[in-house]
């Protein structure tokens, strides 16, 4: 991707707007009113982290340059007068105006960023083919991301809202934390094209987090939510009966490291080796196997560390070594 301004933590650029008196946050938020959506769903719209929307608001944090354009496009006002200058007055139609993508130019070119990325992985995507894919030019791109990092956070950070949402439907409905684990296993299985869209937008993401502090920021910052989602459901399962007293965290670590592991091999290999089926069915003897509580009379209860009472570490150990060898023996190999 062509090279440009700008970098991935915003909290670090210098094109900060003054804010005097509180009319910048005045008109932004005059901005909102008239859209009349809540605050996330500007933030999303804008392609905004909403707790930096909250902080600028707030008037602890003050926008960018990049953010005030994205605004004004959205709003459909002035950069000026957002910036302070006194409202001019319209001008006189000559033609109609261009009409606007569904959500927005900043949402259109978040998501075209994406399905590029995927397609040709981010380093192989030039601003010029994102702003063909949008119908507009490359200075409209530049416009509203002036640099490529900020266009990979904004590509990141609508995967993550994309997640977000639909796993927060998934656990809505789901009758216990069971159920909620298999509807985020199924969600992070890459069958899908928009699934697999997003897993290869993420390998990228990982690419750039190991040859950038930047980009690695995002990445802990990705993962922590991700990990936090499992730990809580575990910690209800625990709580519910539906699974063993396991340590939430390092569970939920063990679990995603799986996850990720197996995600990289179905996009990675022939579709006649690992597949997503046999990622699913790997996942599920997972949760069968180190979650699930065993049933019938006598069962061995599980100590707070997911190790049965009286068990050493070698022990555990062992067994898992045992049901390692079993897995192997019981599903196709990878290459």
């Amino acid at each position: 991707m062509d090279d440009a301004r700008g970098g991935l933590d915003p909290e670090d650029a210098t094109d900060r707007i003054t804010n005097a008196a509180g009319a910048v946050t005045d008109r932004v938020r005059e901005v909102i009113g008239r859209l009349g959506v809540s605050h996330r769903e500007f933030a999303r719209r804008i392609v905004m982290d909403p707790s930096k929307l909250s902080r600028s608001l707030g008037g602890t944090r003050r926008f960018t340059l990049a953010e005030i354009v994205r605004i004004a496009d959205l709003g459909g006002v002035d950069t000026g007068w957002l910036l302070g200058a006194p409202e001019r007055p319209a001008p006189a139609a000559e033609r109609a105006p261009a009409a606007v993508p569904e959500g927005g130019r900043p949402l259109q070119i978040v998501r075209e960023t994406v399905r590029l990325i995927a397609e040709h992985g981010f380093h192989g995507v030039r601003v010029a083919d994102i702003a063909a894919a949008c119908g507009t030019s490359p200075a409209a791109v530049h416009y509203h991301f002036p640099g490529r990092d900020e266009l990979l956070e904004a590509a990141v950070r609508w995967c993550m809202d994309e997640d977000t949402e639909r796993r927060a439907a998934g656990l809505a409905a789901a009758p216990d934390a069971r159920a909620e684990l298999l509807h985020l296993i199924a969600l992070q299985t890459p069958r899908t094209g928009q699934q697999r869209r997003q897993w290869l937008v993420r390998l990228d993401l990982w690419a750039q987090a190991a040859r950038s502090t930047a980009v690695g920021r995002l990445h802990e910052h990705h993962y922590r939510q991700w990990r936090t989602t499992v730990a809580d459901v575990l910690r209800r399962g625990v709580t519910q009966g539906v699974f063993r007293p396991v340590d939430p965290e390092f569970t939920a670590l063990r679990l995603t490291a799986l996850i990720d592991g197996l995600a990289t091999q179905v996009l990675a290999t022939a579709p006649d080796s690992t597949g997503p089926d046999t990622m699913h069915a790997a996942l599920l003897a997972f949760v069968e196997s180190e979650l699930t509580l065993p049933q019938g009379p006598g069962s061995l209860g599980h100590s707070s560390s997911g190790r049965p009472p009286g068990t050493t570490g070698s022990t555990t150990t062992a067994t898992s070594a045992r049901r390692t060898t079993s897995w192997s023996s019981a599903s196709p190999r990878t290459p």
